[in-house]
């Protein structure tokens, strides 16, 4: 394997891909860390946004303080999982920020990339807000050319309800 896309941002399901990276038999040449912006906070408008006007949103918010601000955060949140991976060795990684429809750029970038392999953490969505919004590993993982790793916590089990489930088998 030579190049792993690893999908980041700040939810407790996205550390869960530190994990799932550490446990593969062979670690890849390089690394490629990407945090998707949401450009509209926690609006679910943006997914019936069309390119054109996704543009248009992208020019409007370009050097205000908001972007600045998003921008930011997304340093902080690529420089934590960059630490990470170097902790353990890793040598080759790359960041990168974009922003849009999280599935749509993670997808984007992979094919872009020629990525081996995608590792996104599991979202936090249940109930109406996964029919809603969506479940962002699922659509990876349905619309993806190349395999993608899923990476749950440690207290998936207790954030899906889960929890006891394996002792009632």
């Amino acid at each position: 394997m030579k190049k792993v896309l690893i999908a980041v941002d700040d939810t407790k399901g996205s550390k869960a891909v530190l994990s799932v990276f550490k446990n593969l038999v062979r670690p890849p040449q390089e690394v490629l860390l990407l945090h998707v912006q949401r450009l509209e906070g926690k609006s679910l408008m943006i997914d019936m946004l069309g390119d054109a006007e996704l543009s248009t949103l992208r020019e409007s918010l370009s050097g205000t303080e908001y972007k600045e601000e998003l921008d930011r955060k997304s340093e902080q949140i690529l420089n934590y999982y960059k630490r990470e991976l170097e902790d353990g060795g890793l040598i080759s990684i790359r960041t990168m920020i974009r922003d849009g429809i999280e599935a749509d750029e993670i997808l984007k970038v992979a094919e872009e990339e020629k990525v081996d392999l995608i590792i996104t953490g599991a979202n936090e969505n249940k109930g109406m807000m996964r029919i809603i919004a969506g479940c962002l590993p699922s659509e990876v993982e349905r619309r993806s050319k190349v395999p993608v790793l899923v990476g749950k916590d440690e207290n998936a089990a207790e954030v899906y309800g889960l929890q006891g489930a394996a002792q009632k088998i």
